[in-house]
This record gives C-alpha cells, sequence and structure tokens, in this order.
C-alpha cells in the first residue's frame, strides 16, 4: 500500500490516480488525518512525503525506519540524505520513473533486517545455512509458499531437492495436511500410473482389492513427484491431464476424483535438453515451471560446511547416541573438496567419522585420503621410557612379527639363544638379559635391511618410532 500524505490535494490527487493506473493500491491523506498507528495498519507501507503545514519531514521519516519514504518536489532534496528516504519524484509525474523508485522501495522493505530475522525464525526444517545462495532458497521458498502454485526444484543430486519441498509445505496453508513423496525414477513405468492414481478391485491381475494412489493420499496437501526426469512419456501426458483438470479416474474406474493437491516437482536432469530430444513433454515442463527454485550444489556453498557438520552430527548423534568433532583445518580442508555427491556426499562421511572416531575429534589426517587437501604432519607422540619399555616388550612377545617372517625369526632366535638353557639356580637379571635379547634381535633386524629403519621395524612388528627410541636408548646407529 502507497500512502500520499501532501496538502496539495491536486498533486495527490493526480498521482493516486497515476499509480491507480498501473494498479498499485494508494490512499491519499490529508495531514489532519494522519497517525502513527495508520502505519501499523498497512502491511508493507510506502509512504509518499508532499507539502506539510505542521508536521516535521525530518521527524516523521526518522520515526518510522523501517519505513521507505518517496519525496514529492525539488523543496525536499536535502532529505535525501536519510537512509530510509528512497527517492525524489516531481511534476510532471513519469511512470517509468515512479515505477522505478516503487520497486526500489519494495527491495527495501524486502531486505530490512528485522525481516530477514523474522524469515530466519521460520520453521525452516532442516535447511541449513547462511550463504546468500541458502538466503535466496529460503526467500523463494517463503514466498511461493503462500501460494498453490506448481514448483520445480532443480539442482544437482544430493543437494536436498526433497527438504526444499518439505520448507515449501510446512511453510504453506496446507502444512496441517500430508506430505506425500514419490520417486518416479524408483517405480517401474508399468506401475507407475496405478502408483500416482490408484486401482480398482480386478483393474489388472494381481488387483485383488481396490487401492489408493499417492494422489488420493495427498488430498488436502503436497504431492512431491521427485525425479520427473525418469517419468515414461506416456505417463507425462496423463500427468498433464491431471494439473490441467485437477481430476483423475483410479486404474479401472470410471469415477473422476477431484485433485485438491499441490504439486511440487523435482529432478537433477536438464529438463529443456530433453524436451528438444524428445524425451520430455513441453507442455508438461511448461504446467510444472511456474515457480522454478534452483537448489544450489555444495560446492557453491562451501562456507555453510561447518553449520552443516553440526545439523549432520547431531542427527547422527540421535540416531546412534555417538558424536564427533572436527578441528578447524579438517573443516578448510572439507571445503576444498569438489563434493560431487553434494551433501547426501558429506552426510555419509559424517557417519563414517563417527562410526571410526566415536566421541572423538577428527584432525585432516584422519580424514580419507580424498578429503585431505591441507598437507599437515601427523601428530607422533613421545611417551616416558616406561612405557615405551613396555610397549616393546609386549609387542615383541606376543604378536609383533608378521606371518611370513615369523618361521625365519624363530630359527634365528632357537640358534641364537640355544645354549642359554634353563634358568640357572643362581638366577639372572631379568632386565639385563632382556635387554641383551632386544639389542641382539634390532641389530639383525638392522643389518639384515641395510639400517633400513621401516623396513625393519616392519620385520620386529613395532612402529617406526618405537624402533628409532630404542635405536637412541641402545645407541644403534650405523657407524
Amino acid at each position: 500500500m502507497v500512502l500520499i500524505l501532501d496538502n496539495n490535494n491536486k498533486r495527490a490527487i493526480g498521482l493516486g490516480a497515476a499509480l491507480s493506473f498501473v494498479g498499485q493500491a494508494n490512499d491519499v491523506l490529508a495531514e489532519e488525518q494522519y497517525a502513527p498507528s495508520i502505519i501499523d495498519r498497512n502491511q508493507e507501507p510506502i509512504f509518499v512525503l508532499g507539502a506539510l503545514q505542521h508536521a516535521s519531514h525530518e521527524a516523521l521519516i526518522k520515526s518510522h525506519p523501517a519505513v521507505p519514504f518517496l519525496l514529492i518536489g525539488e523543496t525536499l532534496r536535502p532529505l535525501l540524505s536519510l537512509p530510509n528516504v528512497i527517492g525524489l519524484i516531481t511534476e510532471p509525474f513519469s511512470q517509468e520513473v515512479t515505477m522505478q523508485l516503487l520497486h526500489d522501495c519494495q527491495q527495501y522493505l524486502r531486505m530490512l533486517p528485522n525481516k530477514e530475522n523474522k524469515l530466519q525464525n521460520k520453521s525452516f526444517d532442516g535447511l541449513v545455512g547462511e550463504t546468500e545462495a541458502v538466503k535466496n532458497v529460503r526467500f523463494l521458498i517463503s514466498q511461493v509458499a503462500k501460494t498453490d502454485a506448481n514448483v520445480l526444484i532443480l539442482g544437482e543430486s544430493g543437494t536436498g531437492k526433497e527438504v526444499v519441498a518439505r520448507n515449501v509445505h510446512l511453510l504453506s496453508k496446507r502444512a496441517h495436511g500430508p506430505f506425500v513423496p514419490v520417486n518416479c525414477g524408483a517405480i517401474p513405468g508399468e506401475l507407475l500410473e496405478s502408483e500416482l492414481f490408484g486401482h480398482e478391485k480386478g483393474a489388472f491381475t494381481g488387483a485383488i482389492s481396490a487401492r489408493k494412489g499417492r494422489f488420493e493420499l495427498a488430498q488436502g496437501g503436497t504431492l512431491f513427484l521427485d525425479e520427473i526426469g525418469d517419468m515414461p512419456l506416456q505417463m507425462q501426458v496423463k500427468l498433464l491431464r491431471v494439473l490441467q483438470e485437477r481430476t483423475y479416474e483410479r486404474v479401472g474406474g470410471t469415477k473422476p476424483i477431484q485433485a485438491d493437491v499441490r504439486v511440487i516437482a523435482a529432478t537433477h536432469r536438464n529438463l529443456e535438453t530433453m524436451i528438444e530430444e524428445g524425451k520430455f513433454r513441453e507442455d508438461l515442463f511448461y504446467r510444472l515451471n511456474v515457480f522454478p527454485i534452483e537448489n544450489p550444489s555444495l560446492n557453491e556453498r562451501a562456507e555453510d560446511i561447518t553449520l552443516l557438520l553440526k545439523e549432520l552430527t547431531r542427527r547422527v548423534n540421535e540416531q546412534s547416541g555417538n558424536s564427533v568433532k572436527f578441528t578447524d583445518r579438517a573443516v578448510e580442508s572439507l571445503k576444498a573438496h569438489a563434493w560431487p555427491g553434494n551433501i547426501r556426499e558429506l552426510a555419509n562421511l559424517v557417519e563414517r567419522m563417527v562410526i571410526m572416531f566415536p566421541d572423538k575429534v577428527v584432525d585432516v589426517t584422519d580424514l580419507p585420503q580424498k578429503y585431505r587437501y591441507i598437507e599437515v604432519e601427523a601428530f607422533e607422540p613421545e611417551y616416558p621410557e616406561e612405557l615405551l619399555e613396555k610397549d616393546a616388550f609386549n609387542e615383541l612377545f606376543s604378536e609383533g612379527f608378521s606371518d611370513d617372517e615369523e618361521d625365519t625369526l624363530v630359527q634365528d632366535f632357537t640358534s641364537q639363544t640355544a645354549d642359554v638353557g634353563l634358568l640357572p639356580d643362581e638366577g639372572i637379571e631379568l632386565k639385563e638379559y632382556l635387554a641383551e635379547l632386544e639389542i641382539d634381535l634390532i641389530t639383525q633386524a638392522l643389518e639384515r635391511y641395510d639400517y633400513v629403519v621401516a623396513r625393519a621395524a616392519e620385520i620386529l612388528g613395532v612402529r617406526r618410532t618405537t624402533l628409532v627410541e630404542k635405536m637412541k636408548k641402545y645407541n644403534l646407529n650405523r657407524d
């Protein structure tokens, strides 16, 4: 609504007539009719200020910072410095200039900070993100949800097209009705008609009873046709008829059923290319494409990965009771990935990390190789000497050797220790004895592989860092 407040009555009426001519609702007010409550009674008002006798233009404009103002007359030009003054119009009124200024006023109202917060506070179920791409999707959802227009959601596989469709449903007047999804690509073409429209008893072999279709189940609510690009051509004709006539019959039936259903379709295919190839009906495309929503790929909204990780982790935690956290550099590494599988791929990765590192912190080196885009050195802890000795003894005398080398090592060990015999009556210094044995085995391994520490550690069945510590301890470096 445009509110015109101007003591120049002739000018105000002329502007009002010009606005009415282009279909813009308006109301002409005299100064004595104005009250602050008038603005509150009008949804998204635009104020046009002209000549005033008693009120202060500047005070009036400043008292309503959320309202865009247009000014009439050159005498008010100094007030253009105020932020919510959008522009100046002069006589004779130009339709082109006036319409452009009205558009700018509408943009001012649409992008108000408090309105952005209200939009964010709406129940956008699962639609996580703060990038401009996601904010634009939210805006489109909030605009089309108020209507019954057909919606076509476009985007790559795994971007969450069903999430968008569900949010359109939840914010619509049909929110209390059913939301019925159908994957057109997952149902064989010969069964799709029965699945969508239902069938009567005896309609075909195996139809032992009447059955409601998805259109009937979605009555009063929303029907989501996912992967509409995979629908056979013969079914496209029947769907088009339902969208045009808003009636259908069950398979094998003659009774028309009214379709009080909002249809939302989605696809990852390029339907316009399919039309050129004769694989999709052009008339159906235009029926569905009343209000298209482009769902961005994860690669286009990489900055949302931090928020998505929190949301996906929360969902996995609800299901399994386990959680996981990611270091900042792990998150940065994930942002560098191309994500061909989009959010579905990210969700799978989160679930995998929860399984591998339940309730732990994941770093870059813990990620699968293809997600490592940051060169970092893996943390290798240094342990106290007593822990290293205990660990080495356990590994040496338990399962420390690989199967293919075990027989050889046993023979070497037997030949080296054949003269040891049984425990002497006078006893031994066990610690020294084990140390000498350890030195002997380490030396054999090092000499066998020409002091290549990694190979020696492998044959001994210990970690490389453990072997390096032992070599330092016993001074076993090559001379």
